[in-house]
């Protein structure tokens, strides 16, 4: 893996800047670090010359950030799921979004597609997580209106820790009384039968699940970009045409105004490139 921006040392000589190997899960992790404030001054810049942004769990509310992949025609899944355009560095780096977050917060379409299960702790993140007062894994936070899940499956019956899931005020009644039967917290983050996405990071950040990773799927993400929430992007650029018609990734309803990011980080890997943006 190689660092294409921002080039920290000009001195160094460009084919060692260029050299290509496997990062470890722990310069991984240093890289997709969640903000930290080193100046309390309006545009203050971190260690890494990033321009700098409220602490994730130190006082400046929660940080959303969102995690997806593409091809370079801008497909987000090719036959209904991401894994076949995905690559072994960008599963590495999936595993590291997770190492870091608090909750990972994700769409029912995208529990059933992509068959999700419980995030599980990994040693590798342990002692970063307990110095970061984090338990061992991220809880899953599923988002859905009509709860039509199964609440069998391990998601939601063997988490390690407990799954919880947005819906509205709303929602099926029933299907509210199935899920916490089945034991999961459910958390009423909207007036209606959908969830309103600044409600549900408001709701996580009161549990005090402030490091927030969105993995979509694309309708989900899209409702966090029209409502102004989202603060992060990871980009995966994959090196594939896929034509068809899947969906970008994200859909739906966007901002009166588009909203601009600025690129902070940029690495390449088997023409892979694996991009970060934060809001402007």
């Amino acid at each position: 893996m190689r660092r294409l921006f921002p080039v920290t040392d000009q001195t160094v000589p460009a084919e060692d800047r260029a050299e290509d190997r496997e990062w470890t899960l722990d310069e991984l992790a240093d890289a997709y670090a969640y903000p930290s404030v080193t100046a309390g001054a309006a545009g203050a810049v971190t260690a890494a010359g990033e321009p700098a942004a409220a602490e994730a769990g130190g006082g400046g509310g929660p940080w959303l950030r969102a995690n997806m992949v593409s091809t370079l025609d801008g497909a987000a899944q090719h036959d209904g799921r991401s894994q076949t355009i995905s690559s072994a560095a960008d599963m590495r780096i999936f595993g590291t979004l997770r190492g870091l977050a608090d909750a990972v917060v994700v769409g029912a379409e995208t529990v059933r597609l992509e068959e999700y299960r419980p995030a599980r702790a990994r040693e590798a993140f342990a002692a970063r997580r307990a110095a970061a007062g984090q338990g061992p894994a991220p809880a899953i936070a599923v988002v859905s209106a009509g709860l039509r899940l199964d609440f069998s499956l391990p998601l939601f019956s063997e988490p390690s820790v407990p799954t919880l899931l947005l819906t509205g005020a709303e929602a099926p009644a029933a299907r509210i009384r199935d899920a916490e039967k089945a034991g999961v917290e459910v958390v009423i983050a909207g007036e209606g039968p959908g969830v309103d996405p600044a409600r549900a990071v408001h709701a996580l950040a009161e549990r005090g699940l402030v490091r927030l990773l969105t993995e979509g799927g694309p309708r989900l993400l899209g409702q966090f970009v029209a409502a102004g929430v989202l603060d992060e992007m990871c980009l995966t650029v994959s090196p594939t045409l896929t034509a068809g018609y899947a969906q970008r990734i994200a859909g739906g309803q966007g901002p009166a105004v588009p909203e601009r990011f600025a690129l902070v980080s940029l690495l390449e890997q088997d023409g892979f490139l694996f991009s970060r943006y934060r809001r402007v």
